[in-house]
């Protein structure tokens, strides 16, 4: 079978006495990066030498056929460099070519960034999606925004420390600067930490610079929040009573959880508009 190992993602005593006994009994192991994967079988002290098979984003396809094939005679554990394989890691075109032809795959549960960074939030964990790294574009990044805004569901994401402000900064124009959120950094290991706060206020905290493995977790959007319509007419009315319009649209953005760059921007094409006769 296809045997999908879950490793730590941090802590080496996370390792399940079923991954180390899997590892102690194996004949091939597939992983992200043979280096990696050898240097753990070490650090567990595991005094079996099974095959490493590179598997990785860029070979996956091809090689997906053979560990399948193999897989029909001897089991193939699969692994990535922290966490349960498929998920943002490779995997997944091993597991589908194995349901194609009937290979058996199973799993051994452990440690996943996900869920550890979901259960510490103080986030709703009820109904959550998980949605990765944000496209690299910046056309494609600010359109998953966009359509993330009003998801009602905890969202969970990854993100490169060196991203993690200009991502937040860009998640708090979008969903709104006090939209809950939580910045999980190091999870497991001797410096986590939890930060938690708005979108708005986790930005200005990661401008100065954050190290290490990031899990970003976004609280839902508010069931019936405000349209943008009406939102756009409170902005109006600010304005007509005096407040500068930068103000006011950063203030109902705040306020509705929209973003405030697409206030102000409407703003300014309603006064552009004829009036209608």
């Amino acid at each position: 079978m296809i045997l999908l190992a879950a490793t730590p993602i941090g802590n080496l005593g996370d390792a399940s006495a079923r991954l180390r006994s899997t590892f102690e009994e194996a004949t091939v192991i597939a992983a992200e990066d043979t280096r990696h994967t050898a240097q753990l079988l070490r650090l567990l002290g595991i005094e079996n030498r099974p095959e490493l098979v590179a598997l990785h984003d860029h070979n996956e396809h091809d090689r997906a056929a053979g560990l399948v094939d193999r897989a029909q005679t001897e089991d193939v554990v699969l692994v990535s460099d922290a966490g349960m394989p498929t998920v943002s890691d490779p995997g997944f075109r091993v597991v589908q070519l194995a349901a194609e032809r009937g290979v058996a795959v199973s799993a051994i549960p452990g440690p996943s960034a996900v869920i550890t960074a979901l259960a510490v939030s103080g986030l709703p964990t009820d109904r959550f999606a998980f949605e990765g790294f944000l496209p690299r574009k910046a056309g494609e990044r600010s359109r998953a925004l966009r359509a993330l805004a009003s998801e009602q569901r905890t969202l969970v994401l990854f993100e490169a420390p060196t991203r993690l402000a200009a991502s937040l900064g860009e998640l708090a124009e979008a969903f709104g600067a006090a939209r809950p959120a939580a910045v999980c950094r190091e999870l497991t290991k001797l410096h986590e930490e939890v930060r938690r706060g708005g979108l708005g206020e986790l930005a200005e905290w990661a401008a100065s610079g954050v190290r290490g493995e990031i899990v970003l977790v976004v609280g839902g959007a508010v069931a019936g929040a405000a349209s943008p319509e009406s939102a756009l007419a409170e902005v109006q009315d600010r304005v007509r009573a005096g407040e500068r319009l930068k103000d006011a649209a950063r203030s109902v953005a705040e306020a509705t959880g929209l973003s405030s760059r697409e206030l102000y921007a409407a703003a300014l094409a309603a006064r552009e508009r004829p009036l209608s006769r």
